[in-house]
């Protein structure tokens, strides 16, 4: 989302006649987006703005903007904490930017056009309402605010006039898209369905979804829309029942497990992958190693995996210790990833000599394609520039944990 919203950033800046500067000191305009999550985010952040207040000392004429999850909706002491900071605009809401262009008497378009590659995050759902008691993101970015359908349909329209042929739809809870808009008949299904329709896109992903809102009737429509890619961003967060029941999440892990076995008989070959937090207060070994069962028998495409981050004003915060260890939370995280390292090589393994469709995104100047396939996966291959934007045949030559590298199959591609 915050990559999103940087994008916007930079298409309305650019819209009024800015260009991006190579270093802050040459620069007239900088925004921090800040995301907070976890605690290293949040002193990565702050450490920024306050190299970037000495900038201003010295440059009075730069202007310095913060937004983001660093920014609550309802707070008046950051101006306080950052006495330099010209605007702080909450996540997900630039009309600070917007009246900050009227002052200055700037004018111009920010169209789609400005977006580069072939493939955009489209925001459709803000905030979420779930109450899990280790998050930050409801206090700072509110509850669901759906965007509604015609806008949403309309700026599809102009990102593929402008020769985006990938949208990915954007929210801390996508499938919770149009629970708050009035009337009958408005989700994520029917949102997917009416992009169906959008003349030049050739592919619709969507993400992160809370597994209890990815619903059977959900997994049957989208089996029969061509232009939805089968992947998924399904968040388990934990492989045991009293650590989830802990997190606030609403669901089992036998729920969860049975979750995935829906998805992968709805639509076979499908994409999931996961985040899971380490070192949640109170998490035993035996409770740890639930979630590398989880992992290695669920052979998730990839996992995220964090160590637990107390975030201020969180449930979790204010009423549960932080009690394990700074280096035992460490090692589980490498535990972990040496766990999904072996999943995920064993998973690419099996598709070394096959043909995937890739979507290609960009081309390197030496020549190196990039894009994913329809399940997400990450795959490497020769190709030259004109190969960006269409959708390409990759024989499978080579695998690693994390991507696929092959080469082009010569021959028609989809777009042709």
């Amino acid at each position: 989302m915050n990559m999103a919203e940087s994008t916007r950033l930079v298409a309305k800046l650019r819209g009024w006649g800015f260009e991006e500067a190579a270093i802050p000191e040459e620069a007239d305009v900088v925004v921090v987006n800040a995301c907070v999550v976890r605690q290293r985010a949040e002193e990565r952040a702050v450490s920024r703005i306050k190299t970037l207040e000495s900038l201003k000392a010295s440059h009075p004429g730069l202007t310095l903007a913060v937004t983001g999850c660093l920014v609550p909706l309802h707070d008046g002491q950051l101006q306080e904490r950052f006495p330099q900071v010209d605007m702080f605009m909450p996540a997900g809401d630039l009309s600070g930017l917007d009246s900050w262009a009227v002052e200055h008497g700037l004018e111009g378009d920010c169209a789609p056009s400005v977006l580069n590659g072939p493939s955009v995050f489209l925001p459709v759902i803000q905030g979420c309402t779930n109450g899990c008691t280790y998050c930050i993101v409801p206090s700072r970015r509110g509850k669901e605010r759906s965007r509604p359908p015609g806008e949403v349909v309309f700026e599809a329209r102009e990102l593929a006039r402008s020769g985006v042929k990938e949208v990915v739809l954007l929210g801390q809870n996508v499938n919770a898209y149009g629970r708050d808009l009035p009337g009958a008949g408005c989700d994520l299904a029917g949102l997917l369905r009416e992009l169906q329709n959008v003349e030049g896109l050739l592919r619709i992903r969507f993400l992160t979804s809370y597994p209890t809102d990815v619903t059977d009737s959900f997994l049957e429509e989208i089996s029969t829309m061509d232009r939805v890619c089968p992947a998924f961003s399904l968040p388990a967060q934990a492989g045991d029942d009293a650590v989830l029941s802990g997190m606030g999440r609403r669901y089992t892990v036998a729920q969860y497990r049975m979750l995935v076995s829906r998805i992968r008989e709805a639509l076979p070959g499908a994409g999931i992958s996961t985040d899971v937090i380490v070192g949640f207060p109170g998490e035993n070994e035996v409770q740890f190693e639930g979630t590398v069962s989880l992992v290695t028998g669920e052979g998730f495409d990839t996992v995220h995996i964090a160590p637990y981050s107390p975030r201020p004003g969180t449930v979790a915060a204010r009423t549960l210790k932080d009690d394990v260890p700074a280096g035992e939370k460490k090692r589980r995280q490498r535990r972990l990833e040496a766990v999904q390292r072996g999943v995920a090589t064993e998973s690419g393994a099996r598709l070394v000599g096959r043909d995937v469709e890739v979507l290609v995104e960009d081309v390197s100047g030496g020549g190196q394609g990039r894009g994913r396939t329809r399940s997400g996966r990450l795959v490497f291959f020769p190709a030259a520039e004109d190969r960006v934007g269409l959708e390409v045949m990759v024989s499978v030559k080579q695998a690693s944990p994390w991507w696929l590298q092959g080469i082009l199959k010569e021959g028609r591609t989809t777009d042709d």
